[in-house]
This record gives structure tokens, sequence and C-alpha cells, in this order.
């Protein structure tokens, strides 16, 4: 069984026009929905074994702030085809995953992310951003992992449903 985390980068800010979109950072909100999503991750114990992230600056601090409100001590991979990326470029690097990781997550972006969280968790559901999707497994090595995968989603958290 793998342990699959799915978590859309958090809100972004728009402040600045002349930002490219990759280069757009996390705003005040961002912030703290990742921080909540993190708290719940380290209060579930589903700190994950390694981190792969889009490369976008806003994706790269939603990871950041997990790292840093869990405790994460693993490896961060920042991936620059994981910017805007399609389902099956998420699966095609998911399946190169070391058999020694057993909760991997990943932050990254709409359309795909949600496309790829209905595909491999059978269930449609929205995701907005910040949202983590746990979808777990029935595999034992990430080499089985395809587009034709069934995995359970265990549960779909949304930033709305952490703030106070």
């Amino acid at each position: 069984m793998k342990t699959l985390l799915l978590m859309r980068h958090a809100k972004s800010s728009w402040k600045d026009q002349k930002l490219a979109d990759h280069e757009r950072p996390l705003k005040k909100r961002g912030r703290k929905d990742a921080a909540n999503i993190a708290k719940l991750l380290k209060k579930n114990d589903l700190i994950p074994d390694l981190i792969y992230t889009s490369s976008a600056i806003r994706a790269l601090e939603t990871a950041e702030l997990i790292i840093n409100k869990t405790g994460y001590e693993g490896k961060l991979e920042s991936l620059d085809v994981f910017y805007m990326a399609e389902p099956e470029t998420y699966i095609d690097r998911i399946s190169t995953t070391s058999d020694k990781i057993n909760q991997l997550l990943v932050v990254g972006h709409n359309p795909g992310l949600e496309t790829l969280v209905q595909i491999l968790g059978d269930k449609i559901d929205s995701m907005p951003t910040g949202a983590l999707a746990i979808i777990v497994l029935s595999i034992n090595s990430w080499s089985e992992l395809t587009i034709r995968t069934e995995g359970e989603l265990s549960r779909m958290v949304k930033p709305v449903e952490l703030r106070k």
C-alpha cells in the first residue's frame, strides 16, 4: 500500500501584474491555508517521506510551509515538468519514485492535479487552491502506478474547512 498526498498550491497573489505566472508568490491567506494543512498532516501522522513540487514560486512556497510546520526532514524535489502538468506527466514522474517511499506528497496545479485525483480516487470532487487529497493506492511499488490504477480517495481537505 502506498499513500499519495496530492495538494494544489495555496492561494497566490495577483498583486504584481508584471510578474510572470510562474513567479507569482502566495498571498497571506494562502500562507495561512498551507500552514493549516501542515497541522492536519502532522496531527494525522501523514508527514510524507518525500515531497515533489512544481517549480512555480507559489507551489514551492506551499511546499516550504508544509516542511516548516510539520518538521519534515526529508528531501524536496522541485520539478519544472510539474508546472501546469497533465495527469500523465504526474504519473510518469511518480512511477519512478523509490519504493522506500510510502507516503509521497505532490504539490501542483489545476486542472491536471484535480483530474489526477478524479482518475486515481474514482470520485468527482473539486480541488480549490490549498486543497489536499489523500489517496490510498493498493500497489506495492510506485512503478505499478498507471492512469488505470484504482485508488481510494480517503479524504479531501479543503482549506475553508480548517479556517477559524
